[in-house]
């Protein structure tokens, strides 16, 4: 123990050893102590000397702490010193008073340790299942080493994570910690994992971490939280910065909705803390990031969408005119603003509407043009300002119309400031930054608009007191020609290039003041400093606009002419080496990047992003034009014409197969339709059929029970008449009472053979009913199918009549379309493509006429399924009347038999009585079988008395 207290400080005697030798004696002891407590001891020794002795503690004692981590798994505590240890040799956070090559020093330490310990892959799934030891003694070194190791090698630690199985999914575990310290590393540790790596940023997002994350947000305050909040905004800035996939994920998950109470702030200035701003600072972002111009135009119009429907852009416009908010705030919230209405129309109209709360009350568009055109505003201020006008009138031509309309003489209010006046006043200000970003906000006002390009033309200018005004157009050219700063002067070239771009009129008007040709010509054919350059490359451009876009309508400035003037004062190959000069210069790549204008000081803000695709689209065709003759521009015109006249035949193709497409599609849809029809009578035929073959069981079953009852009827009514077998000549003898008996008997016989008679004529009914149902059916069957064949044979014959015409129509259009197109056309290349149309329209007609034969064979096994439906059903009922009444027929059959007998039954028993009385009063009752003895004796005697007569 004596050792250990010198290594913690207490006193030893003799010479104390070195630093290296210590740490050397406590890793042996680390190796070689099979004691828990003694490596728990020289884990913690090495602990406190890794700040102090990083180096020789990293280099002798890493794979001993590694070995500590794998085999100690059971004690937290030195799990706990050998995790911290780690971390003091590879973070790389020094003192602040460090020199930087001290720094250095420890950042490269920092760095070749880390790469010591991630050698072996293991270490790192390692210090993953650590992660996932719930002791805060293990999860919180576990965290921050991690950390410093993703810090010093990222991309080699992300690797390492993804391919671990749940690896990421055990870091995100940290978010649901209780623990705040943990949870608030675990937060520090996600962000480092997630810089540059979409697949990892995906996972972390598809984990759950949009809803997590947000929850902690609302939970520290919003916007009026901590550090915590902006570590939860840095992580979420990281998982959708440049994914579209978990930017979809954000949106359909209604995630944009639960931002707008983070930009409820109020009006009073005490409540800005530093902390407050860089929250609401990296919110504003969170929303940029959604709705950036360099997302998919799909994916950005359905955000801007979802922020004006859960009223998250009014709460950005209520952030624009509130007082008391800080400027970059307001700057990073106009630039917010800016771009979730860029080419929105609902959500540039909402903007339009937005007023401030002045007295009297002004739209926000003029309150922000004021801020613009004022020089005494931030600089970054005025370009935020400028971005929101641009973005304000991005395809927006409605937009484009109410500002220009701010500038015509009918439209100006004398009482109140417009858009327009503060445009023209910042055009011709003292202040070179208001004239360009006037110039500017204005060739947006007329971006691919020819009909607010003609509209400006009419603006007019007061320019003093006694001369009469001038147009809007010659007041920038004199501008121009008064030899102003650069800036200007770029800012006045670019507005007239973007107004009289692809519009003839405005070319004419500007080519009519007979001073601005020789003026171009001038500023083009000097040789000025590289100041200079710039505006004599867009003096170039706007004379190559002039040419291009010339309708020849000046006799003096016709195309011919104006070429023959640069080929004499400036020459064509000066001339296309001056126009060179625009894309050639630093800030013109840099403007096309991005459409914000972003400029670190205002003296490099030269261009605008829609004016470099303007000139990357008009250089070249400016150059063909200037070297063309006045035969190959005839040429061209011809082949213009040419073209013209093949657009319309091709255009008149494309109609015709459109118009088929539709007929093709409609005649898909009715074979779906019969198809689909066909199947459901196909089920019900086959339902019918199992209905009729039960009735046809039920009619057998019935036609068996009515045989058998009769069998028995018929059995009954032998019986009946050998019991009723008395001959009334034995009665005879028997006295007065007997008589009367038997007269009653005669009477009652006579009545059963009425009754006997009346089964007969019942039975014979019956059996009639049994056969003539069936002959009548199948005669009413047969009827039946004779009609079905003649309807079946009638429907295909009006169906073939009717395709045969369908198809002489369409025969006859086509090869009418075919004449009134094809003499049109002269050239082989017009016949070629003709003959692809016509082979087109051949395919697409025999795909009608197959089509037309399917929906014919359809319509053909649906009549037929009818008419066997309707057979079918006709059978159905036939039977089942025919069984309705057979029931009926046998139940009132039953009855009777059932009277019948009931006689039958009395009759006996009155017989049998009246037998007994007799016998009783002591006269001979002979039975039946005695009765029939005697008779055939009295036969024979009477035949042989006959004999001897």
């Amino acid at each position: 123990m004596n050792f250990f207290r010198g290594v913690m400080g207490g006193q030893a005697a003799g010479p104390q050893p070195s630093g290296a030798e210590t740490i050397q004696k406590l890793c042996d002891r680390v190796a070689s102590s099979t004691l828990l407590d003694d490596r728990r001891d020289a884990v913690r020794a090495l602990k406190s000397l890794s700040k102090k002795y990083r180096m020789e503690v990293g280099t002798q004692a890493m794979d001993h702490l590694i070995n500590i981590l794998q085999t100690d798994r059971s004690d937290s505590e030195i799990l706990g010193y050998a995790l911290d240890t780690l971390y003091n040799i590879i973070c790389n956070d020094e003192e602040e008073e460090q020199d930087e090559n001290a720094q250095k020093q420890a950042d490269d330490l920092g760095a070749q340790f880390t790469d010591t310990f991630i050698q072996d892959p293991e270490h790192v799934t390692l210090l993953l299942t650590l992660l996932e030891e719930f002791d805060f003694h293990v999860r919180w070194p576990a965290v921050k080493l991690l950390t410093a190791l993703l810090k010093n090698q990222g991309p080699q630690i992300q690797g390492i994570i993804l391919v671990s199985p749940m690896g990421v999914s055990r870091l995100m575990d940290l978010l649901a910690d209780s623990r705040e310290v943990i949870r608030n590393d675990g937060l520090l540790l996600l962000q480092q994992l997630t810089k540059g790596n979409a697949a990892i940023q995906k996972i972390v997002a598809f984990e759950n971490a949009f809803e997590r994350l947000l929850d902690i947000i609302t939970e520290e305050g919003s916007s009026d939280g901590g550090i915590v909040v902006e570590d939860c905004l840095l992580l979420l800035l990281n998982l959708l910065k440049n994914n579209s996939s978990n930017q979809n994920f954000f949106k359909e998950g209604s995630y944009i909705q639960r931002m707008k109470p983070w930009f409820e702030v109020g009006d009073d200035n005490s409540g800005w803390s530093a902390q407050k701003v860089t929250n609401l600072h990296l919110m504003l972002q969170l929303v940029r990031v959604m709705v950036s111009p360099v997302n998919s135009p799909g994916a950005t119009a359905s955000c801007q969408k979802s922020m004006y429907q859960c009223g998250l852009l009014q709460q950005l416009c209520t952030i624009l005119m509130a007082t008391g908010v800080p400027a970059d705030i307001l700057t990073e919230t106009i630039n917010t603003v800016s771009e979730v209405i860029r080419g929105s129309q609902v959500n540039q109209d909402y903007f339009a509407s937005v007023n401030a709360p002045s007295n009297p009350p002004r739209p926000a568009i003029v309150v922000l043009l004021m801020s613009m055109v004022n020089e005494r505003q931030p600089f970054v201020l005025r370009c935020a300002v400028l971005y929101c006008f641009q973005c304000f009138l991005y395809k927006n031509q409605k937009g484009q119309g109410e500002i220009v309309a701010t500038l015509l003489p009918s439209t100006i209010d004398a009482n109140s400031i417009s858009a327009g006046q503060l445009l023209c006043g910042g055009l011709f200000s003292a202040d070179s930054l208001s004239n360009w970003c006037a110039a500017v906000a204005l060739a947006h006002a007329l971006q691919d608009n020819l009909t607010q390009k003609e509209q400006l033309l009419r603006v007019q200018l007061a320019t003093s007191l006694g001369k009469p005004p001038v147009s809007l157009l010659q007041q920038c050219t004199n501008i121009l020609s008064q030899g102003s700063k650069v800036q200007t002067r770029v800012g006045l070239l670019m507005l007239l290039c973007t107004w009289i771009s692809n519009c003839p009129i405005a070319v004419t008007h500007f080519l009519h003041n007979q001073e601005n040709v020789p003026f171009l010509t001038a500023q083009i054919s000097e040789n000025l400093g590289e100041d200079e350059r710039l505006v004599q490359g867009l003096c170039a451009l706007l004379l190559g606009i002039c040419i291009y876009y010339n309708d020849n309508s000046l006799e003096n400035y016709t195309k011919e002419k104006l070429k023959q003037l640069i080929e004499k004062r400036i020459g064509k190959e000066n001339f296309v080496e001056k126009l060179g000069f625009i894309t050639k210069h630093e800030l013109y790549s840099r403007a096309a990047q991005k459409p914000q204008p972003i400029f670190p000081s205002p003296e490099q803000m030269l261009f605008d992003h829609e004016f470099t695709k303007l000139v990357k689209e008009l250089e070249g065709v400016i150059t063909k034009a200037v070297h063309k003759s006045s035969e190959e521009e005839k040429k061209e015109e011809e082949v213009k014409k040419t073209l013209e006249q093949h657009d319309n035949i091709v255009t008149q193709y494309k109609e015709l197969i459109r118009e088929q497409d539709a007929q093709i599609q409609e005649l898909k849809e009715q074979v779906t339709s019969m198809t689909s029809l066909s199947e459901q009578l196909q089920a019900t035929i086959t339902q019918q059929q199992s209905q009729i073959q039960q009735h046809k069981d039920q009619y057998n079953i019935l036609k068996l029970k009515l045989g058998k009852e009769n069998q028995g009827q018929s059995n009954s009514q032998g019986d009946g008449s050998q019991v009723n077998g008395l001959q009334t000549e034995e009665l005879t003898q028997l006295r007065e009472e007997v008589e009367e008996l038997r007269k009653q008997h005669s009477l009652l016989q006579t009545q059963l053979g009425d009754k006997d008679a009346l089964i007969s004529s019942l039975k014979s009914g019956a059996a009639q009913t049994v056969e003539g149902p069936a002959g009548a059916s199948d005669n009413t069957e047969l009827l039946q199918e004779l009609e079905a064949l003649r309807s079946q044979v009638q429907s295909q014959s009006s169906e073939i009549s009717q395709l045969k015409t369908e198809r002489q129509e369409l025969l006859r259009r086509a090869e009418g379309g075919s004449s009134d197109t094809l003499p049109s056309s002269d050239s082989s290349l017009d016949a070629a493509k003709v003959a692809e149309l016509e082979s087109r329209l051949a395919a697409q007609t025999s795909e009608s006429e197959r089509l037309k034969a399917e929906v014919k064979s359809l319509s053909e096994s649906r009549v037929e399924l009818e008419q066997q439906l309707a057979s079918a059903t006709s059978t159905v009922a036939i039977l089942q009347t025919e069984k309705a009444k057979l029931q009926t027929d046998v139940q009132e059959s039953k009855k009777e038999q059932d009277d019948l007998l009931m006689l039958l039954a009395d009759q006996d028993q009155k017989i049998h009585s009246l037998k007994l009385r007799l016998k009783e009063l002591g006269e001979t009752v002979e039975d039946e079988d005695d009765l029939d003895t005697r008779d055939q004796t009295d036969d024979d005697e009477e035949e042989e008395d006959e004999d001897e007569d």
